[in-house]
């Protein structure tokens, strides 16, 4: 219940402060800090909360499927799947921001971006609740992603000829897809254990810094090698994600309360300790995704789970279980409303008003419009609408 609580409250938190993006007047602490200033704001934390869930989830399902009776190549297909399905959306995704000309486009961008979210509804859609939809449905899904990167026209190369689609950063769904798969797999190389898991934290910090190093620079090859930094350094906040979940629920393990809250306590500790040593050479950035950014990240999720999981399922507490299950139950479906309601509201035309975006008003706008993305994630799932992948 508590890592449901904590996954609800992230995304609903990731709602609002997306929709402070575009509201003027804020604070600094309430918007994304500048990528060269050796700083972060709250909000900066909010991506890397979400990481981090995502690894919490991870032993979880894994252990589900080899319960059930699939094969360690089945469970790997699995992930694979998954992995590659969130990259594919927020690759379209971010080609739908930005990179685009609109004046060769076929179609509005609008227009493309929505039939992007219905392409992903075809694919791993639901309208019963249950199973996803039929076979034709989901080859329909595949046929009009084809369709869309076919027509998709980028802005125009330095030689004069068409651009296309481009990773980009990836997106949002697309850097946790890299990161799901990275903790996935380290995950079940070291069986689950503790001190495996952190050496392959400390490992993934080493892949950011070994790209740094001359020797690797110098060479083509090994900058090649090395040049998946920033997805290393986001995969080590899914995989303290991990960590704190076999540090609370693995009952292989004869700790005690006590043991497992002091251990969480010592590995926040860890991760900040190594954040401040790697901070004068890697100053604190989320945009540059750094690895003190990370871990400073880190440390804080693992105490706000330590003081959700203290409240809920030791203290036996709900946190607005009407308003934070549904959302839960469908993180992706949260998510992505909000992109939705943007591309019809750009095709029709329509704009939120001014008075919306501005200073307190628009602060407490972004608040309400995360509680009305809940509550229309309740209603819409309530019908038997359903995105997973």
């Amino acid at each position: 219940m508590s890592i449901d609580a904590m996954r609800a409250l992230t995304v609903l938190v990731m709602v609002m402060v997306n929709e402070w993006h575009s509201v003027v007047g804020l604070p600094q602490w309430m918007s994304h800090m500048p990528a060269d200033v050796d700083a972060m704001s709250f909000v900066d934390a909010v991506f890397p909360s979400f990481l981090f869930i995502v690894g919490m989830s991870i032993p979880f399902a894994l252990q589900q499927r080899f319960k059930a009776g699939d094969r360690f190549w089945q469970v790997q297909g699995h992930v694979l799947l998954r992995g590659a399905g969130l990259v594919l959306i927020g690759f379209f995704m971010v080609n739908g921001e930005d990179g685009f000309d609109a004046s060769a486009m076929p179609l509005p961008i609008p227009l493309w971006n929505l039939l992007c979210y219905g392409a992903a509804f075809l694919l791993w859609g639901s309208v019963s609740g249950g199973k996803n939809l039929a076979q034709p449905w989901r080859v329909g899904g595949l046929l009009l992603f084809a369709l869309l990167a076919w027509v998709y026209r980028g802005a125009p190369t330095s030689s004069g000829g068409q651009g296309w689609m481009t990773p980009q950063w990836w997106g949002i769904l697309g850097l946790i897809g890299w990161a799901y798969l990275i903790a996935s797999w380290a995950y079940q190389a070291v069986r689950g254990s503790v001190l495996g898991l952190l050496a392959c934290v400390a490992l993934c910090t080493a892949y950011f810094v070994a790209l740094r190093l001359p020797v690797v620079a110098a060479s083509p090859g090994l900058s090649l090698l090395f040049s998946q930094d920033g997805n290393f350094v986001h995969g080590s906040i899914a995989l303290c994600g991990v960590l704190t979940t076999m540090i609370f629920f693995d009952e292989s393990r004869s700790w005690s309360r006590q043991a497992r809250f002091g251990l969480a306590l010592l590995v926040a500790l860890l991760l900040a300790l190594a954040a401040t040593g790697l901070r004068p050479d890697f100053k604190i950035s989320k945009i540059h995704a750094t690895p003190s950014w990370a871990l400073y990240s880190a440390a804080a999720s693992v105490l706000i789970f330590a003081m959700l999981y203290q409240w809920v399922d030791v203290m036996g507490r709900q946190l607005w279980p009407a308003l934070l299950a549904p959302v839960a139950a469908n993180p992706l479906l949260a998510y992505l409303i909000p992109f939705v309601i943007e591309a019809v509201m750009q095709l029709a035309g329509w704009h939120w008003p001014e008075l919306l975006r501005g200073g307190g008003v628009g602060l407490l706008f972004g608040a309400a419009y995360s509680v009305f993305v809940a509550l229309l994630v309740k209603q819409v799932a309530g019908r038997g609408l359903r995105l997973s992948i």
